[in-house]
């Protein structure tokens, strides 16, 4: 790749990326990304060929180029900056940022999934298909699963899939570092598995958050920091994701703030809204009425 200009590289590296994570790449998305004439893009789709021939291949029907069982990715492809691009929707596929080092720090992740996971899961949820997999559980150990993809889910502590599982029926999260050997399955899922029929996912939920009432001396800071209005910072919210969001955030979820602590400087005000959403376990202090 060395004798292409840095323009080059950059989208050689968009053709990768777009064949990587979404399993095609067309002469038109080049052209329109790059704002490019066709024949520039058609050099670049050569060039790109060349450089990796067994990557892609040409469907005539569809005019797009898919992604074969032998790609092999031409650009290294880092997971925590692959996740933020997908999670924006920035597509480049190009991570260098030249000699210029920006004064950002980020705390260190314990755990990055592996990208080929990453891009198998991005895969399947565009073009609409189902997984095999194995997947180790903390309760069951590992096993093999069909599930149904709908999304990739930064939950604030690691990153999780949301998909329709087979084996039990439902929608549930799972851990992206705790799968493995995943397959990209042919047949197109039924419309049941179907992320519209995910009713906790569909659903969205506001919560009501104050500083907490009783472990906050100085509440004007709380109120700073969460930029809230009137004294409350409104959140809205899918039912699927609150218990993360709460637990991220340590905010005091039971019903006369009883939480105590200096860890907990939130408190839900409306925690009835919670009512039927699931991962509540995980909400600080939250009980389900015992009626």
């Amino acid at each position: 790749m060395d004798e292409f200009s840095f323009a080059q590289k950059q989208r050689l590296a968009y053709i990768d990326f777009k064949l990587y994570f979404t399993g095609m790449v067309t002469r038109s998305e080049i052209v329109s990304h790059f704002e490019l004439g066709l024949a520039a893009a058609t050099r670049d789709l050569k060039f790109y060929k060349e450089s990796a021939p067994e990557n892609m291949a040409y469907d005539n029907v569809e005019r797009k180029y898919f992604i074969t069982t032998k790609f092999k990715p031409v650009f290294k492809h880092d997971a925590r900056r692959t996740l933020i691009k997908l999670a924006n929707n920035i597509s480049d596929g190009f991570d260098s940022i030249g000699d210029t080092l920006f004064p950002i720090e980020s705390p260190s992740q314990l755990n990055v999934p592996d990208i080929d996971v990453i891009a198998k899961l991005s895969q399947a949820i565009i073009n609409n298909k189902s997984i095999s997999l194995i997947y180790t559980s903390l309760s069951s150990g590992s096993g093999a699963r069909e599930l149904v993809p709908h999304s990739i889910v930064d939950n604030g502590l690691r990153w999780h899939l949301r998909a329709y599982d087979r084996k039990s029926k439902s929608f549930r999260d799972f851990v992206l570092t705790r799968i493995t050997q995943i397959t990209i399955l042919p047949q197109t899922p039924s419309p049941e598995e179907g992320q519209s029929e995910d009713h906790q996912w569909m659903r969205v939920v506001q919560l009501q958050i104050v500083p907490h009432p009783n472990n906050v001396k100085h509440p004007t800071a709380i109120k700073l920091d969460f930029g809230m209005k009137k004294g409350m910072l409104e959140v809205n919210v899918r039912a699927a994701m609150a218990g993360y969001l709460l637990r991220r955030w340590n905010v005091d979820c039971s019903e006369k703030a009883t939480l105590s602590g200096s860890e907990y400087q939130l408190y839900l005000q409306n925690n009835k809204t919670l009512y039927g959403a699931e991962n509540l376990a995980l909400a600080p202090g939250y009980q389900k009425d015992k009626d």
